[in-house]
């Protein structure tokens, strides 16, 4: 199966140069769409189901996104895509918080400097597999600062089910335990994953044990993590145990 990506950056050289990431982070058959401004991408975007991901197209997996372009920025499209059943990755030159935690809230699920090292951009982006959200360094110092400095986690945990790694979400506020509505139970499939999850298995491990795409491992943790409420492995664990759901 091919896992289809899409590279927003309007730099020729940058996109070349980003293609160049993404086809040495992963293993499987890529099938990467270049755009060079927001028109193009949300005319992709269309093409491949939609800002909502309609059923029976076969979507984009995995976004990556830069945010100053020349028809707008890419605040814009991270905030139509909430519901898009893609990995939605910034990757600019700005490592400010006016852009890191805008970009978090409207549903990024990492954050990328294009200044890195191509060795390091492609570490990064392996961390998808692994379970981990893509951080450049200089970000991951960043919000480690944030956090001990007091600052309310609350502010980095948008609706679209964005993960911090544990160390991140210390301030968070603890798991609340209520019953799932119906329409909120988790599926076959998601239960299947969550408790691969509570065992401490990568989403590269699952996939595996699962027979399907590492990409859709992903779309299941990010489902789980809204309907259960959560922010990271370890909350989902310990929900899930106390309400027996595995």
């Amino acid at each position: 199966m091919t896992v289809k990506v899409l590279i927003l950056e309007d730099n020729p050289v940058a996109r070349s140069f980003l293609c160049r990431v993404v086809r040495e982070s992963f293993s499987d058959i890529l099938a990467i769409t270049e755009a060079g401004d927001l028109e193009t991408a949300r005319a992709k975007i269309s093409i491949a189901g939609g800002a909502s991901g309609m059923h029976g197209v076969d979507p984009f997996k995995l976004i990556l996104v830069d945010l100053e372009l020349p028809d707008g920025n890419g605040m814009e499209l991270l905030a139509e895509l909430t519901q898009y059943p893609a990995t939605k990755i910034v990757t600019t030159l700005y490592s400010d918080d006016d852009h890191l935690f805008p970009a978090l809230q409207r549903g990024a699920d990492g954050y990328l400097l294009k200044e890195d090292r191509f060795e390091v951009l492609v570490e990064e982006l392996q961390k998808i597999v692994r379970g981990q959200p893509p951080l450049s360094p200089a970000i991951a110092r960043r919000l480690l600062t944030h956090f001990r400095q007091g600052s309310r986690g609350d502010d980095l945990r948008p609706e679209s089910g964005f993960s911090m790694p544990q160390d991140f979400t210390a301030n968070s506020a603890p798991v609340t335990i209520e019953k799932l509505p119906d329409h909120e139970r988790l599926t076959p499939r998601e239960s299947e994953v969550l408790t691969y999850l509570s065992k401490g298995f990568t989403i590269k491990e699952i996939a595996s044990l699962m027979g399907i795409k590492w990409f859709t491992v992903n779309d299941h943790i990010k489902s789980i993590y809204k309907k259960l409420n959560v922010s990271s492995r370890a909350e989902a664990a310990v929900l899930a145990t106390k309400q027996g759901l595995v």
